[in-house]
Protein backbone atom coordinates (compact mmCIF):
# COMPACT_ATOMS: atom_id res chain seq x y z
CA UNK A 1 0.00 0.00 0.00
CA UNK A 2 1.30 3.24 -0.98
CA UNK A 3 0.30 5.25 2.68
CA UNK A 4 2.48 2.08 4.46
CA UNK A 5 5.14 2.36 1.97
CA UNK A 6 5.09 6.72 3.22
CA UNK A 7 5.64 5.54 6.92
CA UNK A 8 8.95 3.07 5.98
CA UNK A 9 11.09 5.29 3.98
CA UNK A 10 12.32 8.52 2.70
CA UNK A 11 10.20 10.60 -0.05
CA UNK A 12 10.96 13.38 -2.36
CA UNK A 13 9.29 16.64 -1.00
CA UNK A 14 8.30 18.99 -3.63
CA UNK A 15 9.24 22.74 -2.64
CA UNK A 16 6.37 25.48 -3.26
CA UNK A 17 7.49 28.11 -6.55
CA UNK A 18 8.59 31.34 -5.22
CA UNK A 19 9.03 34.07 -7.42
CA UNK A 20 8.50 31.94 -10.38
CA UNK A 21 11.36 29.72 -9.72
CA UNK A 22 11.32 26.34 -8.60
CA UNK A 23 13.54 25.15 -5.58
CA UNK A 24 15.58 22.00 -5.59
CA UNK A 25 13.61 19.37 -3.38
CA UNK A 26 14.20 17.85 0.15
CA UNK A 27 14.18 14.29 1.10
CA UNK A 28 11.56 14.50 3.96
CA UNK A 29 11.75 11.88 6.19
CA UNK A 30 9.49 9.66 8.48
CA UNK A 31 8.61 10.69 12.10
CA UNK A 32 10.28 7.05 12.71
CA UNK A 33 13.73 8.09 10.01
CA UNK A 34 14.05 11.15 11.96
CA UNK A 35 13.58 9.79 15.47
CA UNK A 36 16.91 7.35 13.67
CA UNK A 37 18.73 9.96 12.74
CA UNK A 38 19.07 11.32 15.75
CA UNK A 39 19.21 8.60 18.49
CA UNK A 40 23.12 8.30 18.27
CA UNK A 41 23.74 11.60 19.88
CA UNK A 42 20.30 11.79 22.04
CA UNK A 43 19.83 8.08 22.82
CA UNK A 44 16.78 9.16 24.85
CA UNK A 45 14.58 10.28 22.29
CA UNK A 46 11.73 8.57 21.61
CA UNK A 47 8.72 8.90 18.69
CA UNK A 48 6.06 9.78 21.39
CA UNK A 49 8.92 13.15 22.53
CA UNK A 50 8.92 14.42 19.11
CA UNK A 51 5.14 14.18 19.16
CA UNK A 52 5.77 16.08 21.93
CA UNK A 53 7.53 18.74 20.24
CA UNK A 54 4.78 19.00 17.99
CA UNK A 55 2.50 19.78 20.24
CA UNK A 56 3.88 22.05 21.68
CA UNK A 57 4.50 24.26 18.64
CA UNK A 58 8.29 23.60 18.06
CA UNK A 59 8.64 21.71 15.02
CA UNK A 60 5.86 21.90 12.34
CA UNK A 61 6.28 19.01 9.57
CA UNK A 62 4.26 18.94 6.64
CA UNK A 63 1.74 16.11 6.57
CA UNK A 64 0.74 13.58 3.73
CA UNK A 65 -3.19 13.34 2.60
CA UNK A 66 -3.00 10.63 5.05
CA UNK A 67 -1.70 11.98 7.74
CA UNK A 68 1.56 11.15 8.03
CA UNK A 69 4.30 13.18 9.01
CA UNK A 70 6.96 14.38 6.49
CA UNK A 71 10.05 15.80 7.88
CA UNK A 72 12.80 18.11 6.01
CA UNK A 73 16.55 18.02 6.46
CA UNK A 74 15.60 21.98 7.84
CA UNK A 75 12.90 19.90 10.62
CA UNK A 76 15.75 17.51 11.19
CA UNK A 77 18.12 20.16 12.06
CA UNK A 78 15.94 22.19 14.18
CA UNK A 79 15.12 19.05 15.88
CA UNK A 80 18.83 19.03 17.14
CA UNK A 81 19.08 22.31 17.86
CA UNK A 82 16.45 21.75 20.53
CA UNK A 83 17.44 18.80 21.68
CA UNK A 84 21.02 20.18 22.18
CA UNK A 85 19.58 22.97 23.77
CA UNK A 86 17.78 21.21 26.33
CA UNK A 87 20.83 18.66 27.07
CA UNK A 88 23.81 21.26 26.93
CA UNK A 89 22.18 24.58 28.54
CA UNK A 90 19.41 23.22 30.57
CA UNK A 91 16.67 25.49 29.08
CA UNK A 92 12.54 24.83 29.46
CA UNK A 93 10.60 24.56 26.32
CA UNK A 94 9.47 27.56 26.77
CA UNK A 95 12.97 29.56 26.68
CA UNK A 96 13.92 27.61 23.64
CA UNK A 97 10.81 28.52 21.63
CA UNK A 98 11.88 31.97 22.41
CA UNK A 99 15.48 31.13 21.06
CA UNK A 100 14.50 30.02 18.02
CA UNK A 101 11.97 32.94 17.58
CA UNK A 102 14.80 34.99 18.06
CA UNK A 103 16.83 33.25 14.98
CA UNK A 104 19.37 31.40 17.16
CA UNK A 105 22.17 30.24 14.61
CA UNK A 106 22.31 26.23 14.82
CA UNK A 107 25.81 26.50 14.28
CA UNK A 108 25.85 27.96 18.07
CA UNK A 109 24.80 24.86 19.44
CA UNK A 110 26.36 22.15 17.07
CA UNK A 111 29.63 20.22 18.26
CA UNK A 112 32.48 21.35 16.64
CA UNK A 113 33.11 19.86 13.36
CA UNK A 114 33.68 16.41 13.04
CA UNK A 115 33.02 15.74 16.68
CA UNK A 116 30.35 13.96 17.90
CA UNK A 117 30.45 13.99 21.41
CA UNK A 118 28.96 10.40 22.21
CA UNK A 119 27.00 9.51 25.16
CA UNK A 120 27.37 12.42 27.55
CA UNK A 121 28.65 11.86 30.90
CA UNK A 122 25.92 13.71 32.76
CA UNK A 123 26.84 17.09 33.73
CA UNK A 124 25.70 17.45 37.56
CA UNK A 125 25.47 20.15 39.56
CA UNK A 126 24.53 20.46 43.83
CA UNK A 127 24.95 23.98 44.39
CA UNK A 128 21.83 25.72 43.05
CA UNK A 129 18.48 24.34 42.10
CA UNK A 130 17.76 26.66 39.66
CA UNK A 131 14.33 28.42 39.46
CA UNK A 132 10.66 27.53 40.20
CA UNK A 133 8.13 26.28 38.19
CA UNK A 134 4.54 26.31 39.41
CA UNK A 135 2.59 23.38 38.78
CA UNK A 136 0.76 25.13 35.68
CA UNK A 137 4.05 25.43 34.09
CA UNK A 138 5.75 21.90 34.76
CA UNK A 139 2.21 20.41 33.05
CA UNK A 140 2.75 22.50 30.18
CA UNK A 141 6.45 21.40 29.96
CA UNK A 142 6.22 18.26 30.73
CA UNK A 143 3.35 16.99 29.14
CA UNK A 144 2.26 15.19 32.54
CA UNK A 145 -1.03 14.91 34.65
CA UNK A 146 -1.77 16.85 37.96
CA UNK A 147 -2.79 13.39 38.76
CA UNK A 148 0.52 12.10 37.88
CA UNK A 149 2.47 14.78 40.02
CA UNK A 150 0.63 14.42 42.83
CA UNK A 151 1.27 10.62 42.94
CA UNK A 152 5.04 11.24 43.11
CA UNK A 153 4.29 13.79 45.85
CA UNK A 154 2.53 11.25 47.44
CA UNK A 155 5.48 8.19 47.41
CA UNK A 156 8.14 10.95 47.78
CA UNK A 157 9.87 10.70 45.06
CA UNK A 158 9.39 14.89 44.66
CA UNK A 159 8.42 17.49 47.55
CA UNK A 160 8.06 20.76 45.89
CA UNK A 161 7.57 23.66 47.92
CA UNK A 162 4.47 26.03 48.89
CA UNK A 163 5.19 30.04 48.64
CA UNK A 164 2.26 31.94 49.41
CA UNK A 165 -0.26 29.41 49.07
CA UNK A 166 1.88 28.01 45.47
CA UNK A 167 2.72 24.69 44.90
CA UNK A 168 6.44 25.22 43.34
CA UNK A 169 8.97 22.60 41.84
CA UNK A 170 12.77 23.51 41.00
CA UNK A 171 14.64 22.13 38.12
CA UNK A 172 15.20 18.93 39.00
CA UNK A 173 11.99 18.04 40.10
CA UNK A 174 10.75 19.32 37.38
CA UNK A 175 13.13 16.72 34.56
CA UNK A 176 11.88 13.90 37.53
CA UNK A 177 8.74 14.77 36.08
CA UNK A 178 9.37 14.76 32.55
CA UNK A 179 11.51 11.33 33.14
CA UNK A 180 8.08 9.67 35.08
CA UNK A 181 6.26 11.05 32.44
CA UNK A 182 7.56 9.05 29.83
CA UNK A 183 7.90 6.23 31.85
CA UNK A 184 3.71 6.77 32.30
CA UNK A 185 2.98 5.60 28.56
CA UNK A 186 4.59 2.25 29.76
CA UNK A 187 2.11 1.73 33.09
CA UNK A 188 4.88 3.02 35.53
CA UNK A 189 3.81 4.35 38.44
CA UNK A 190 4.70 6.47 41.45
CA UNK A 191 4.78 2.66 43.28
CA UNK A 192 6.95 1.53 40.95
CA UNK A 193 9.78 4.60 41.45
CA UNK A 194 10.69 3.01 44.83
CA UNK A 195 13.37 0.93 43.13
CA UNK A 196 14.75 4.26 41.68
CA UNK A 197 14.18 6.34 45.01
CA UNK A 198 16.16 3.95 47.20
CA UNK A 199 19.21 3.57 44.83
CA UNK A 200 19.58 7.42 44.97
CA UNK A 201 19.45 7.32 48.48
CA UNK A 202 22.23 4.73 49.00
CA UNK A 203 24.60 6.32 46.08
CA UNK A 204 23.88 9.60 47.94
CA UNK A 205 24.79 8.15 51.17
CA UNK A 206 27.71 6.60 50.16
CA UNK A 207 29.44 10.21 48.86
CA UNK A 208 28.32 11.89 52.25
CA UNK A 209 30.58 9.08 53.62
CA UNK A 210 33.36 9.81 51.13
CA UNK A 211 33.03 13.57 51.70
CA UNK A 212 31.76 13.98 54.79
CA UNK A 213 34.99 15.73 56.79
CA UNK A 214 35.77 18.05 53.78
CA UNK A 215 32.23 19.10 53.57
CA UNK A 216 31.57 20.01 57.02
CA UNK A 217 34.75 21.85 56.77
CA UNK A 218 35.15 25.47 58.35
CA UNK A 219 38.20 26.33 55.54
CA UNK A 220 35.81 27.56 52.63
CA UNK A 221 38.12 26.73 50.10
CA UNK A 222 38.44 22.68 51.44
CA UNK A 223 34.39 23.00 51.13
CA UNK A 224 34.46 24.55 47.58
CA UNK A 225 36.94 21.79 46.43
CA UNK A 226 34.73 18.97 48.45
CA UNK A 227 31.61 20.24 46.50
CA UNK A 228 33.60 20.11 42.99
CA UNK A 229 34.78 16.69 43.96
CA UNK A 230 30.70 15.77 44.76
CA UNK A 231 29.70 16.51 41.34
CA UNK A 232 32.21 14.77 39.78
CA UNK A 233 31.74 11.87 41.90
CA UNK A 234 28.02 12.14 41.03
CA UNK A 235 28.79 12.38 37.87
CA UNK A 236 30.90 9.31 37.48
CA UNK A 237 28.81 7.09 39.60
CA UNK A 238 25.59 8.30 36.91
CA UNK A 239 27.76 7.45 33.85
CA UNK A 240 29.01 3.76 35.61
CA UNK A 241 24.74 3.23 36.54
CA UNK A 242 23.99 3.81 32.61
CA UNK A 243 26.83 1.32 31.51
CA UNK A 244 25.64 -1.22 33.67
CA UNK A 245 22.28 -0.69 32.70
CA UNK A 246 22.91 -1.28 28.92
CA UNK A 247 25.50 -4.52 29.90
CA UNK A 248 22.04 -6.35 31.48
CA UNK A 249 19.66 -5.21 29.09
CA UNK A 250 22.00 -6.72 26.52
CA UNK A 251 21.38 -10.08 28.51
CA UNK A 252 17.89 -9.73 27.48
CA UNK A 253 17.36 -7.89 24.23
CA UNK A 254 20.40 -10.23 22.56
Amino acid sequence: MASADVTRREVELPEPLESGELRPRQKAMTIGAVCKAVVQEFPDISISKIRYLEDQKLLTPRRTQGGYRLYTQSDLQRLRTILRLQRDEFLPLRVIRQELAGGIAEDEVAPPAGEWRGPRRPMVSVRDAGALYSLDDVVEETGATPGLIRELVDFGVIKGEVRSGVQYYDETEREIIRAVSELARYGVGGRNLRVFRSSADREAQLLQSILAPALRSRNPERRKEAIEALENLASVTTHLKHLLLIRDLRKIAP
